[in-house]
């Protein structure tokens, strides 16, 4: 991921060491390679140091990585695997990817206009709905999400803010913009991972670090308890921050102790908690205390048995009546899933336009909505050039690579949209930028993605760089780890005096 940003003053070349005979994609944006395989100048200084070492002695760092890893618990669980509950290493990439300082501020004012918007969209969709009644957005189209939630209708959250943490998937097309994939603001995960990954770099490359000039991440933790202690409700001086889990054989368990570790929050599961007078209280060993602050990674319909799924045994009974009244915030909020539905996804740009009188910083995939007749024809017209994904799916699942897929594949969602069409958006499959990556005897491009991270509470912070998710797998679109995918550590460069650090 680069700009046109001056950089190196060394002149450019093919590289002659663990990156030679590197090709990039042809029809694809190569965010370290021009189309003639010489190094896009801004980063060369950083490609020429990792282009330095011999293949040899890159491996036996990878190794010496994913050992550190293993060790540390960095894993993941994926529930469709057929040795389910098996923990894996998170697969990761020494390769860095990197952001030049110009390119970081564009996308950094993109991210923060879009939160603005999702965030005014979800207090008017909860208030007065004037995006529906002057025709911005249909009200069938908010109502009939299952991320909406009318329970919700009416309520202020306290300090009124609903997306306390956004992951935001960005890409970049074949010209090399950045384009907005989906967003993320329910419980997005994958934070732990970019903190990690800059760990093992900063050990394993720590003269290349140095001299890059990298941006810090190492900020994530202390931003975050910061947000959720400043909405604590009244204003509360030093409140009692818990983050809320679904326990340890949730797939992304490794990431809320992570973050219970580094924010110095309480982790806690449902049962830990009990509701009394509209308060939420915590058992400890010194008796209930109050808790003013709930960062929950349980999903909306877990909450609250009383309110939503009977069944569940995961939320609080009565946190809704608590969380109504104003005596303990959630973060993120409950109902957020109407800003995240893929089918709202295509309306964000008159969303900008229409709460915040600007135009869009950053664009978007061309998106066809099936819940309307005419584009659900041709969609259904063109499933073989499309990919299809289901609106409230997320993880690679309940979607389909038209131009990859067998034939069998296909007519199965052809079924699938013409049974339930407000479930499915189409897109057309958009040639993802490619990075250079590790294969295991060599260097090669595979496709990327970046979730950068944006933390709300009085104020509003993005974290320099993001997850940056890579395809494994040859030919493949698919990043994400449920799929085969895996992560690098995303190097944003600090311009002229700019900070840097791990």
């Amino acid at each position: 991921m680069v700009s046109s940003e001056a950089g190196s003053a060394t002149s450019r070349h093919l590289p002659k060491g663990l990156l030679e005979g590197y090709k990039p994609i042809p029809g694809t944006f190569d965010e370290a390679f021009e189309p003639d395989g010489t190094v896009r100048p801004n980063i060369q200084a950083v490609i020429d140091e990792i282009d330095a070492l011999p293949s040899g002695e890159f491996k036996k760092r990878k190794d010496l990585a994913e050992e550190t890893f293993l060790r540390h618990g960095v894993t993941f669980a994926v529930y469709s695997d057929e040795k389910a509950g098996v923990e894996r290493v998170f697969p990761f990439d020494l390769i860095p990817r990197i952001i030049a300082a110009d390119a970081w501020e564009t996308m950094e004012a993109g991210l923060r206009q879009r939160i603005d918007a999702l965030e005014a969209f979800l207090a008017d969709v909860y208030g007065e709905g004037r995006c529906m009644s002057e025709g911005i957005i249909s009200r069938e189209i908010v109502e009939k999400s299952s991320g909406y939630l009318p329970e919700m209708k009416g309520l202020q959250p306290p300090g009124g803010v609903r997306v306390h943490v956004a992951g935001i998937d960005i890409i970049q097309d074949p010209d090399g913009s950045f384009l907005v994939l989906e967003d993320n603001i329910r419980t997005p995960s994958g934070v732990s991972y970019v903190l990690e990954n800059r760990a093992i770099m900063k050990r394993t490359f720590p003269r290349i670090f140095e001299e890059a000039r990298v941006r810090s991440v190492a900020d994530y933790p202390m931003r975050l308890a910061q947000a959720l202690s400043s909405l604590a409700p009244g204003g509360k001086e030093s409140p009692r921050v818990v983050i809320l889990t679904p326990g340890p054989f949730n797939s992304a368990y490794f990431e809320h102790s992570f973050l219970a570790r580094r924010t110095g929050c309480e982790l806690v599961e449902g049962r830990d908690l009990f509701v009394a007078n509209d308060r939420v209280w915590v058992k400890t060993t010194k008796g209930a205390q109050v808790v003013d602050v709930i960062y929950r990674r349980i999903d909306d319909a877990f909450m609250d048995p009383e309110v939503f799924r009977k069944d569940s045994a995961l939320g609080v009974p009565g946190i809704m009546s608590a969380y109504a009244k104003g005596n303990v915030t959630l973060a993120n909020g409950v109902g957020n899933g109407v800003a995240d539905d893929k089918a709202v996804y295509p309306y964000v740009p008159d969303l900008i336009r229409f709460f915040l009188d600007e135009e869009p910083i950053l664009g978007q995939v061309e998106t066809y909505i099936c819940a309307r007749p005419d584009e659900c024809e041709y969609v259904l017209a063109n499933l073989n050039k499309l990919v299809v994904k289901a609106v409230d799916e997320a993880g690679g699942y309940g979607m389909l690579i038209g131009p990859a897929a067998p034939q069998k594949e296909v007519e199965e969602f052809r079924q699938r949209i013409k049974a339930h069409p407000r479930k499915y958006i189409a897109q057309p499959r958009i040639e993802l930028s490619t990075s250079p990556t590790w294969v295991g005897d060599g260097t090669a491009p595979r496709r990327v993605d970046l979730r950068p991270y944006i933390v709300s509470g009085k104020e509003r912070w993005v974290l320099p760089g993001g997850l940056s998710r890579v395809a494994l797998r040859e030919g493949s679109y698919v990043v994400n780890s449920s799929q085969g995918g895996g992560s690098k550590d995303t190097w944003v460069l600090a311009g002229p005096g700019g900070e840097v650090g791990t």
